[in-house]
């Protein structure tokens, strides 16, 4: 032990940089520790650090009692007197513990004195190694606990900033980013999917988070969220950082595309030349930083549908349709620009909605001249609505009979031209429109299901009748070159012979096993079956079979229309033609998969 500690707290406190208080609390908790495990845990001992002296006084407070229920921290009124202490009942007498080598005499004193009183005289040995031991532990960890608050301290109001790091190594996808006095984490989840980091490479993130754990705080990092892309032009564009530019929002889709929206504050300051830079040397600076992600600047405005517009570039919007209470934007653009404002995959309208904040439906002119006259179709049928009406109503988002049936009335009689005297009867009206509309949609669906049966009967027909022999015997489950040949060369060429033949039979003749003979006369039967099925099909329909070329029904061929379509083969006018060479390949496909399954099944 130091016989002096303050120049020894002093160096710590500096080096460590932690308050000479939380040391002093330190030391106190320490030599406590160690007096409780050296003299007894029962004792009523505090430990106080003497500036002056350098080091922690000890004491024990010993209470004068009538009756002594605590003999380490009570003493009874006769025992005092006889020891000609002049006390009272429930005074209190504090002793100075002395436990350190110079101080070995007034020990000595104390025990002669105080002896029988304190019995510390048999427990003065053990304060030793073992209790310097506990005493350096409890410092030690008090040490590192007043190190990490420190380091949670600093970094919790650097929440939502910009720092920079190395990496240290990786854990389960994790990426550890050493800062310094702390080391920082980079969930997967907040990782960029294009980037790769290796140890030792340099690395800017943005702080999402600072958690305070037992083992220390823990700093969450960022790659992929938006404010990083805003931390990073604020660094490059000095605009920004002085307030005459700012960016009033950020998308991004990490790795891939970001959109930023900014304005300026200043009539003469240019917010989008001034993050693009002289020949884009600021974003592109952004754009390296994030590993090659593209960035589109586009100007802000307070007005949401301009905003929108722009967020939307580089296509071009004809008009856009403002439903503020489901916070929504119907978007119109040229049918040949529907697929730009879209972006691919979806990429583009998908940025501008969050840079907006705005729920964004694109719609073709087309598509919009489809829903309009749909709309009026629906709308001119229910009892008192005028062509201005149903404008008005087409404007509020309400498209059809249906739609307008689930209005409220409150709702409804704001409209001019409906009124509280006739609202009941436009609202029964929509309804029962909806309902034939139902009915009418319904049995259009069933219509269209049947024509693509009756496409679909026809062209399993008529690549049944294609099929020559040889190629029905081939698509038998288990026949394959071996089996083929030892049929054939047995006098087994159609697939009826096979299906009626005696399994012992063909098995001799045949050199096949009984096993083999009954699954290619099983195989056989399931086929013949199957066509069955397709010809009794086409029968239902009233497919009939002229010439080897396949009919269809005369009320399925009004107006020399197409009743279906399959891949590009589309059943019209009186026949249906298949390509040869389409059932060549579809047979091809059928018997490898029946070959493949009798080897499994062998």
């Amino acid at each position: 032990m130091e016989s002096n500690l303050n120049m020894v707290i002093d160096q710590v406190s500096k080096d460590k940089g932690i308050e000479r208080k939380v040391l002093t609390l330190a030391l106190e908790e320490a030599i406590l520790a160690s007096a409780k495990k050296a003299f007894g845990i029962e004792r009523a001992l505090t430990a106080e650090y003497n500036e002056e002296k350098g080091a922690v006084d000890l004491s024990q407070t010993i209470t004068v009692v009538s009756n002594v229920e605590d003999t380490f921290n009570q003493i009874s009124v006769e025992e005092c007197e006889e020891l000609e202490i002049e006390v009272e009942d429930g005074d209190e007498m504090v002793f100075p513990i002395y436990y350190l080598d110079q101080d070995n005499e007034l020990a000595l004193e104390q025990d002669e004195e105080y002896g029988d009183i304190l019995k510390l005289k048999t427990y003065r040995r053990s304060f030793g190694r073992i209790a310097a031991q506990t005493a350096k532990q409890v410092i030690i960890q008090r040490i590192r606990d007043a190190e990490r608050y420190l380091v949670y301290t600093e970094y919790k109001d650097r929440k939502d900033e910009l720092v920079t790091g190395i990496v240290r190594r990786h854990e389960r996808g994790n990426i550890i980013v050493d800062l310094g006095r702390a080391e920082a984490i980079i969930p997967i989840r907040e990782q960029c999917p294009r980037e790769n980091y290796r140890t030792g490479d340099r690395i800017q993130a943005y702080v999402i988070d600072v958690q305070e754990h037992a083992r220390g705080p823990q700093i969450v990092l960022s790659r992929t969220c938006p404010q990083l892309l805003a931390k990073l032009f604020e660094i490059e564009v000095p605009e920004i950082h002085e307030g005459i530019v700012k960016i009033e929002s950020a998308a991004r889709e990490p790795g891939s595309r970001a959109k930023i929206a900014v304005s300026s504050s200043d009539r003469d300051v240019d917010p989008v030349g001034a993050c693009v830079g002289m020949k884009g040397s600021r974003v592109q600076a952004v754009v390296q930083e994030l590993r090659g992600e593209k960035i589109d600047i586009v100007p802000y405005s307070p007005d949401p549908a301009t905003f929108v517009c722009n967020a939307l570039q580089p296509a071009e919007v004809s008009r856009v349709l403002i439903d503020e209470g489901n916070h929504t934007m119907e978007i119109i653009v040229p049918d040949d620009q529907l697929s730009l404002a879209i972006g691919r995959r979806g990429q583009n309208v998908r940025l501008a909605s969050q840079l907006a904040g705005w729920r964004l439906d694109i719609h073709s002119e087309s598509r919009i001249n489809e829903i309009r006259e749909r709309a009026w179709a629906s709308l001119s049928k229910v009892q008192n609505c005028s062509e201005f009406l149903i404008q008005t109503l087409y404007n509020h988002g309400i498209r059809s009979a249906e739609d307008m049936s689930k209005m409220d009335i409150e709702f409804l009689v704001q409209f001019p031209g409906i009124e509280q005297d006739n609202v009941t009867d436009v609202l029964r009206s929509a309804r029962d429109v909806a309902d034939q509309e139902r009915a009418e949609e319904a049995r259009l669906k069933e219509e269209a299901e049947e024509a693509a049966q009756l496409a679909d009967a026809a062209k399993q027909l008529q690549a049944q009748i294609a099929r020559t022999g040889d190629e029905r015997l081939r698509m038998v489950r288990g026949v394959g070159e071996n089996a083929y040949d030892k049929l054939t060369a047995a006098g087994y060429t159609t697939v009826e012979a096979v299906a009626e033949a005696d399994i012992a039979e063909m098995a001799d003749s045949t050199e096949l096993s009984e096993t083999k003979a009954k699954q290619l006369r099983f195989g056989a039967g399931q086929l013949i079956k199957q066509e069955e099925e397709v010809r009794e099909t086409a029968e239902r329909f009233g497919i009939t079979i002229e010439d080897g070329v396949v009919k269809l029904p005369a009320e399925a061929l009004a107006d020399d229309e197409p009743v279906a379509e399959d891949d590009g083969e589309a059943v019209v006018a009186d026949t249906v033609e298949v390509a040869p060479e389409a059932v060549a390949a579809e047979e091809a496909a059928v018997a490898e998969e029946s070959n493949q399954s009798a080897t499994e099944a062998l």
